[in-house]
């Protein structure tokens, strides 16, 4: 008796198997096919493996018979994303026997589309997979279905026993402050340092670097030191393997993706938020203060208390400006996102602060950066932090893409999408989907012996998964009360200073009154709890503080560089310790 029966005659009993009308005989075929041969390796047993596609398939015929035959879901394009629009999709449709459209799409089509689907109460999917991000958005407009409830009321039948919530690596920040659950982690990555281990491990070019500045040629663990490194290799390196390097990698074109390298956490880096995991409480990174309730918004300019023009906020988009123009190709300022993402792996740039972890998967293709046995030279450490950041707090950014549903949705539509959801994040499905996209959520895989034994072809990422560094990397936080709408004003203000248009101080101002100006428009009749309530206008002197966000200016920006040996980094990570 193969493994497949051995699991339906324990669930349904054999007279029952041989009743099976032909379309589920094919489904099951499809589900031990699947199973074969693409989702392996597993962290379940084959026999496992194939009782939860049983369920998925014995749950989805409840749907099926209410008229369910096809749903739409969307999500933005990254590899993990493609892999399930592609391949998991498919599989989930020939075992089920419900079809899935799945749509990728930019990520600012995907926050737009979502916002209104949300104000209309007319959503074209059954299921968004769209960042934790707009978990503070989520809770105060009440659109979105909490999972929690959801989970033990209607939707108890149609959850998988085998979900296991415990395992996600990033449901603390799906969970909103009343304690809720309100996505489902699908995918997440951080943004971390990256670097080329075999030009920093060259003793001529170690010995030289030791020589002008004063230490160590290494993982930096200050701005100061990056900078450093960035000028060392543009201006003083120049050139290795004949080819032109820089000591530095961004991009600087006015489009939404430049926005994302603010609201992805750059000010925090910098240090302008105040203490607190996972996000500064009571200012957070995008430098919105909250009231005393840690709910309620009070104001992102230093005039109501916030620091979004604050001095380290001004400080980190000079310092974004300058290293851009002094130390990246000079083409990097005409790039989007997409345009820059793949620049490292042509061979020429020395080092990235901020180089999202999803693009590990490219970067481990044959090429300048990966060596003959398939290993790649370089690798990736925490970003280093400005020098107004302070021990608590937050490390740098971490992206998760959860599974979002609407209370607009037609709930047989939406059980079908939350299968869909389970599905694509099961545990018959997460380790292999973890091996192609390399956007971890389960730290059942993470732990598995296919990572051990294949950790040195990830520059690092398995290390950094498996040490505490995990959970100190966060999305935005629960203060942001309206992320599609004051996500889209970070771009072209951070454009302006790109571009000389203003000033780093005048595009910060800009922006915290912008800020300021659609959290006053945000109500009691827009949202349903915690909506914003603005401190009014002060002198500047009132908040700015050398004990909390706002930071007063510092008298020196740019302390001694420090330094850390990788070796040492990965010591730490192994040993349980952030650094």
């Amino acid at each position: 008796m193969n493994s497949l029966s051995r699991v339906l005659t324990l669930t349904m009993g054999t007279a029952v198997l041989l009743a099976l009308a032909p379309q589920a005989r094919a489904d099951i075929k499809a589900a031990e096919q699947w199973v074969s041969k693409e989702f392996t390796p597993s962290t379940l047993s084959r026999a496992k493996q194939l009782e939860e596609m049983q369920w998925f398939r014995t749950t989805a015929a409840e749907l099926r018979k209410a008229g369910v035959s096809e749903i739409k879901v969307a999500s933005e394009i990254i590899t993990t994303h493609r892999y399930e629009s592609t391949t998991l999709s498919k599989a989930f449709t020939e075992i089920t026997g419900i079809k899935v459209i799945h749509d990728l799409m930019p990520e600012g089509d995907l926050v737009e589309k979502l916002q209104a689907s949300m104000e209309s109460g007319r959503s074209p999917y059954a299921g968004w997979i769209s960042d934790s991000d707009l978990i503070g958005t989520h809770y105060r407009i009440g659109e979105v279905i909490p999972l929690s409830d959801y989970m033990a009321g209607t939707g108890k039948r149609f959850t998988n026993p085998g979900l296991d919530l415990k395992d996600f690596i990033g449901i603390r920040f799906t969970t909103a402050p009343d304690g809720k659950v309100y996505q489902l982690p699908d995918q997440q990555f951080a943004n971390l340092y990256w670097f080329r281990l075999d030009w920093f491990e060259r003793k001529d070019l170690a010995d030289r670097f030791q020589k002008k500045y004063g230490y160590p040629l290494g993982v930096p663990l200050n701005w100061s030191a990056y900078e450093d490194i960035a000028d060392f290799f543009t201006n003083d390196v120049k050139e290795l393997d004949g080819q032109r390097v820089y000591g530095h990698m961004d991009y600087g074109k006015r489009d939404p993706s430049l926005g994302w390298r603010f609201t992805d956490a750059w000010l925090s880096m910098a240090g302008s938020a105040d203490r607190g995991i996972p996000n500064g409480l009571p200012v957070d990174e995008w430098g919105i203060r909250v009231a005393s309730d840690q709910c309620t918004p009070v104001g992102a300019s230093v005039e109501r208390g916030g620091a979004t023009n604050s001095p380290a906020a001004v400080f980190a988009l000079t310092k974004f400006v300058d290293w851009l123009k002094q130390f990246a190709p000079p083409d990097a300022q005409q790039m989007n996102f997409s345009d820059a993402g793949p620049v490292p792996a042509k061979g020429n740039i020395a080092q990235q602060i901020f180089w999202y972890t999803a693009f590990t998967a490219d970067m481990t293709q044959p090429g300048p950066t990966v060596d003959a046995k398939g290993k790649p030279k370089w690798r990736m450490a925490p970003s280093p932090h400005g020098p107004y950041w302070k021990d608590g707090m937050q490390n740098g950014y971490q992206d998760v893409g959860a599974w979002t549903f609407l209370k607009s949705t037609p709930p047989n539509e939406m059980a079908a999408a939350w299968l869909y959801a389970q599905f694509v994040s099961s545990k018959t499905v997460s380790l292999k989907k973890s091996i192609v996209g390399q956007t971890f959520i389960r730290d059942s895989d993470i732990r598995h012996d296919y990572f051990t034994k294949n950790a040195d072809r990830y520059g690092g990422l398995i290390e950094f998964y498996r040490s505490p560094a995990r959970v100190a990397w966060t999305p935005t936080g629960s203060n942001v009360p309206h992320y599609p709408r004051m996500a889209r004003l970070w771009w072209p203000n951070v454009a302006a200073a790109m571009e000389g248009v203003r000033s780093p101080q005048q595009a910060m101002d800009n922006l915290a009154k912008e800020m300021d100006d659609v959290m006053a428009s945000l109500t009691e009749k827009t949202m349903s709890r915690c909506a914003p309530k603005l401190n009014p206008l002060a002198d500047p002197k009132k908040y700015l503080s050398n004990k909390g966000a706002p930071w007063a200016k510092l008298g020196n920006e740019k302390p001694a560089g420090e330094t850390i040996p990788y070796a040492s980094l990965l010591k730490a990570w192994r040993e349980g310790r952030v650094r």
